[in-house]
C-alpha cells in the first residue's frame, strides 16, 4: 500500500552555510510511522551519514531528480517542536546564522537509555497558587499586583523589573512562575550562572513542588540534561530554570519568560552565530505571545529601550520606599568638610571613611564585604594627568598605543574605527599624555588582614566562588560577580578600585560598573540598619552619583541616549566580521549590503586579525544580517578560505 505522505522533507545538520536549506528524502515503509515532523533521523548526503530533522512530510517533491532514502529513524521522540523550529529560523536569519548552528544550541545531544525512562507523575493533588497569597511583596511596586493578576489571568503583560536593594528576587522570581502556572501555562526562567539557579530553582520547588520544576545548565552530564529537557518536552515539568541556552527550552503552552541581570555577558553565547539570551527571548515573545520581564538591581540600555519604546512598562517601587530599603552609600572627599577631614580620600585606595565603615560593622559583629575588579581587564589608555579615559574624537571608541609603542611619541590609534589621532587631547583637561591603566587588586586580601588584625579574611574568586558565609564579624573579599550572600546582610561593602572598572576601553563600562556596583550593594543591610557602602570613586562622576541616588532607570536612560548619539546598539544594528584582512574585505565585496551602510576600520586584533564594523539603522537590521548571511553562503560554495566570523551587536566592542 503506497504511503499517503511518502515525502520527508528534511534538515541536515551540516556546517556549511550554503547548504542551510531543506532537502528532501523518500520514506520507506518501514519507517512511516516513526518519521514524523520532530524526529531525529539519519541521511546519506554527498556519500556520508549525517544527522538531521524532519521538519514535514508531504505528498510530492519539487525535486526534479531521483529522491534516496531516509536512512533510519534515530528516535521516535518528536524534540524539535514547531515552536522551536520557527524559532531557530527566526535566530539564524537576525544573527546572520545557520539553523544548524542554532539547534545545536536549542536541543541537547540524545541520550538513549534516557529516552527510555517512564515519565515522572506529577502531582495532582497540590492546589494551584492563589494570586492573593503571592501578592504580598509585589505590592512594594508600582502596578506590581496588577502585573502578578494579569499572569495569573493569562494575559501577556511585559515589564522591566528594577528589584529592590535587598530584595529576595529568587523568591520572586517564584512567585512569578507559580502565578503562571496556576492559569495552566509554562514558564521559563533565565540566570546568569549555576549559584543563581540553585537558588531561583530552590524557591520555585518550595511554591511549586520538585516534580514541576527542572533545571538546566551546561554543567549538567548529559543524561541529568537530557532527562530535565524531556521532562519539559512531555509536560511534566512547567517550570524551566536555566542559564543561557534554557531559552530555547520546550517548555508547553509557555506564559511567561523572565531573565535576571540580563547584563551579564555569560548571556552573550560564544559560539555560532553568537545569539544573546535576551534578544532570543524578545523573538520568542514575539512569536508565542507570552509575557515577558527582565529584572535586576540595575537596568540595560536595551531594557530601557524596550521600556521607551513602549514594548514593556517600568516595575519599580515608589522612591520613599527605595531610600528606606537602601543601604546608606558614601563616597570619600564628596564634600569640602570630609576633604579637610582627609586630604586623601580621594587618592588613597583605601580611605579612612573605608577603615571607619569596616571597624565599625565588624565592631556590631557583621561581616564586611571587599569588591575589587577581576583581573585580567584589557589594560587602557587614560589621561596622565587626570585620568579621563581616553575616546575617540571621530566615533567615541577607546584609544589605544601601537603594539611595541613604549614611549609617548606614538600616536594613539582607535579600536573601532582605526582613526589615528596624532593631536590627541583629553576631553577633560586638555593634556596630551596618556598613561596605561592596569588593574592592581592582587594582595587586597593580604592587605586588609594586616590592616584587620585577628580578623577573620575570606576570599571569593577566581576556582574558589563561595555561595554564602557564616554569620559573624568577618571580611569577605571578592571579585565582581563572585561576591557570596551573607545572612541579614553585610553590615559594610567597600568597592575599590572604581578607576580601573570605569576606564575599561569598552562601551559599556559605565553600565557595567553601575551593574556590579548594585549587586554588591544590595547584599548590604538597610541604613537604618547600619548598613554602609564605601565607593572609592570620584564623586562627581555620573555613574557614581547614579549610585548614591539609587537611580538605574536614570542611568540607563542617559546611557541609551548616549547610545543614540554615537550610532551604537540597541540605538543601530551592528556587524562585526572578524578575520584576516583579505578574507574580511571578500566578504564585504560578495555581500549586497544595504544602502546607507557606514563602514567602521578595519582595525587589527590580538590575533592576528581584523575586525570590521558595518553599522546600519535598526530599521534595516535584518537586510543586513541576510546579507551578510548570503555572502557566507556564497563564500562556503565556492570554498573561499580563510573563514571569516560574523557576530550581530556584540557585546565586546571595546
Amino acid at each position: 500500500m503506497a504511503l499517503s505522505q511518502p515525502v520527508a522533507r528534511v534538515l541536515p545538520l551540516l556546517p556549511l552555510p550554503h547548504l542551510d536549506r531543506e532537502f528532501d528524502y523518500l520514506v520507506p515503509d518501514e519507517l512511516d510511522a516513526a518519521a514524523q515532523p520532530g524526529v531525529r533521523v539519519r541521511v546519506r548526503f554527498a556519500g556520508r551519514l549525517v544527522d538531521g530533522f524532519v521538519l514535514a512530510r508531504s505528498e510530492t517533491s519539487d525535486h526534479p531528480g531521483k529522491l534516496g532514502k531516509l536512512d533510519r529513524v534515530v528516535s521516535a521522540e518528536q524534540v524539535l517542536t514547531p515552536e522551536i523550529s520557527a524559532l531557530a529560523e527566526t535566530v539564524a536569519a537576525r544573527y546572520a546564522g545557520s539553523r544548524a548552528d542554532v539547534l545545536r544550541l536549542a536541543i541537547p545531544p540524545r541520550h538513549a537509555r534516557v529516552e527510555g525512562e517512564a515519565p515522572k507523575s506529577v502531582d495532582s493533588e497540590r492546589d494551584p497558587a492563589d494570586p492573593s497569597d503571592l501578592v504580598e511583596h509585589w505590592a512594594d511596586y508600582t502596578y506590581g499586583e496588577a502585573f502578578l493578576r494579569a499572569l495569573h489571568e493569562g494575559r501577556a503583560p511585559r515589564a522591566a523589573w528594577q528589584a529592590l536593594p535587598g530584595e529576595d528576587w529568587p523568591a520572586r522570581l517564584a512567585e512569578l512562575a507559580a502565578a503562571t502556572v496556576a492559569n495552566g501555562s509554562g514558564a521559563v526562567l533565565l540566570v546568569p550562572d549555576q549559584r543563581d539557579l540553585d537558588r531561583v530553582q530552590a524557591a520555585c520547588e518550595a511554591l511549586l513542588g520538585a516534580e514541576q520544576v527542572v533545571g538546566l545548565a551546561a554543567g549538567l552530564g548529559p543524561a541529568a540534561r537530557y532527562r530535565r529537557w524531556l521532562a519539559a518536552l512531555r509536560g511534566s515539568a512547567r517550570v524551566v530554570v536555566g542559564t543561557r541556552s534554557s531559552v530555547f527550552a520546550p517548555v508547553a503552552k509557555l506564559g511567561l519568560i523572565a531573565i535576571w541581570d540580563d547584563g551579564d555577558d555569560t548571556y552573550a553565547e560564544p559560539r555560532s552565530p553568537y545569539p544573546h539570551t535576551r534578544e532570543v527571548g524578545l523573538l520568542r515573545t514575539h512569536a508565542s505571545g507570552c509575557a515577558f520581564v527582565v529584572g535586576g538591581f540595575a537596568r540595560t540600555a536595551e531594557a530601557q529601550a524596550l521600556v521607551e519604546s513602549g514594548w514593556a512598562r517600568d516595575l519599580v517601587a515608589p522612591r520613599a520606599l527605595v531610600r528606606i530599603r537602601s543601604p546608606r552609600i558614601v563616597v570619600p572627599g564628596d564634600t569640602d568638610i570630609a576633604l579637610e577631614r582627609d586630604p586623601g580620600a580621594r587618592a588613597a585606595r583605601l580611605p579612612a571613611v573605608a577603615f571607619a565603615a569596616a571597624r565599625t560593622a565588624l565592631a556590631a559583629d557583621l561581616p564586611v564585604l571587599v569588591q575589587v575588579p577581576r583581573r585580567g581587564y584589557v589594560p587602557t589608555l587614560a589621561c596622565a594627568k587626570c585620568r579621563t579615559a581616553a575616546r575617540c574624537r571621530k566615533c567615541n571608541g577607546p584609544m589605544q598605543l601601537p603594539a611595541g609603542a613604549g614611549d609617548q611619541a606614538a600616536s594613539p590609534s582607535c579600536r573601532w574605527c582605526g582613526s589615528v589621532d596624532a593631536a590627541f587631547r583629553c576631553s577633560a583637561c586638555g593634556s596630551r599624555a596618556l598613561r596605561a591603566q592596569v588593574v592592581g587588586a592582587s594582595r587586597t586580601a593580604e592587605e586588609l588582614g594586616r590592616a584587620f588584625a585577628g580578623a577573620v579574611v575570606q576570599s571569593s574568586g577566581g576556582g574558589e566562588v563561595l555561595d554564602a558565609v557564616e554569620p559573624g564579624a568577618r571580611l569577605v573579599v571578592a571579585t565582581v560577580g563572585a561576591e557570596p550572600v551573607a545572612p541579614g546582610g553585610y553590615g559594610a561593602a567597600l568597592l575599590l578600585d572604581a578607576w580601573a572598572l570605569l576606564g575599561r576601553a569598552d562601551l559599556r563600562a559605565a553600565e557595567e560598573t553601575l551593574r556590579r556596583w548594585m549587586t554588591a550593594a544590595a547584599l548590604v543591610r538597610p541604613a537604618e540598619a547600619g548598613g554602609q557602602v564605601i565607593v572609592v570613586a570620584d564623586p562627581a562622576h555620573t555613574t557614581v552619583q547614579a549610585l548614591v541616588r539609587w537611580d538605574p532607570v536614570g542611568h540607563a536612560a542617559s546611557q541609551l541616549a548616549e547610545r543614540a548619539e554615537v550610532r551604537f546598539p540597541p540605538a543601530a544594528r551592528i556587524a562585526a566580521v572578524d578575520g584576516p584582512l583579505s578574507a574580511v574585505e571578500d566578504l564585504v565585496a560578495t555581500a549586497e549590503l544595504p544602502d546607507g551602510i557606514e563602514v567602521l576600520g578595519p582595525v587589527p586584533l590580538p590575533d592576528n586579525a581584523d575586525r570590521l564594523l558595518l553599522r546600519v539603522p535598526k530599521s534595516a537590521g535584518l537586510t543586513l544580517s541576510r546579507s551578510l548571511a548570503a555572502a557566507q553562503a556564497a563564500r562556503s560554495a565556492r570554498k573561499a578560505d580563510p573563514p571569516v566570523r560574523v557576530q550581530i551587536d556584540p557585546i565586546d566592542l571595546g
